[in-house]
């Protein structure tokens, strides 16, 4: 019998790598998904790859287009990098990014018959982006059963799924670790600076340390008692 076809939008990020991990446990066979959408913080597409090759999935996709175009965030701009957590929406907020990343992977999904979508959102630990909400992914399941071919022939139901929704950082971490996952793979900072590989004299990108995505990372581990294999000595 074959796997069951999900389609996985992987950052390469600690979130979106756990979550590939978590599909892939429940039987899934894993098509992933990624975006280099000309983001700051393009290093992460590296450790998009190699996650999705460590973890084998069954095809690695990546769409490019530009929403430097756009802009209105930090992410695509040369806007200042926020340093903190905020109560408020920060400017790392990229404008309808989830909306736009579903849409493709929707898309995907009804080429290959795929009724499942993950994505790695969490509404805990998270930056306070709207389109992490659950009130806007059990709004986007529903569009997505209205605007695609199969859904009204009757043909597939699609389901969004967000495993990792309702956890805290600690124990999305600790749940990557039980599944085997290895974090070292994995990249969360936005605003990534120059600095020599880990392990090596070599010139890299190391994380900076600062913004808000490197902070919950660290606050996830610090939590999890658990050493980040990306932290700087």
């Amino acid at each position: 019998m074959k796997n069951k076809k999900g389609v996985v939008l992987l950052s390469g990020g600690l979130d979106s790598s756990t979550t590939f991990a978590i599909a892939q446990s429940e039987g899934f066979e894993v098509y992933a998904l990624s975006f280099d959408y000309n983001q700051r913080h393009r290093r992460e597409l590296e450790s998009a790859r190699m996650v999705a090759s460590a973890l084998g999935a069954k095809k690695h996709l990546v769409i490019r287009f530009d929403l430097r175009e756009i802009g209105g965030s930090a992410l695509t701009s040369d806007m200042a990098m926020p340093g903190t957590f905020s109560p408020a929406i920060p400017a790392t907020y990229v404008p309808a990014r989830n909306t736009i990343f579903l849409s493709f992977a929707l898309g995907w999904a009804e080429v290959i018959r795929a009724e499942d979508i993950f994505i790695g959102a969490n509404a805990i630990d998270y930056s306070g982006y709207p389109d992490c909400r659950p009130e806007y992914l059990r709004a986007f399941e529903d569009m997505a059963n209205l605007a695609t071919k199969v859904s009204v022939e009757g043909k597939m139901k699609f389901k969004i799924r967000a495993p990792l929704i309702s956890l805290k950082k600690s124990e999305i971490i600790r749940k990557g670790v039980q599944l085997g996952l290895d974090y070292s793979l994995t990249w969360s900072c936005y605003d990534p600076q120059p600095g020599p590989i880990q392990g090596t004299e070599h010139p890299g990108l190391i994380p900076c340390g600062r913004c808000d995505s490197c902070l919950y990372r660290a606050k996830g581990f610090r939590e999890a008692g658990i050493a980040d294999p990306l932290q700087r000595n």
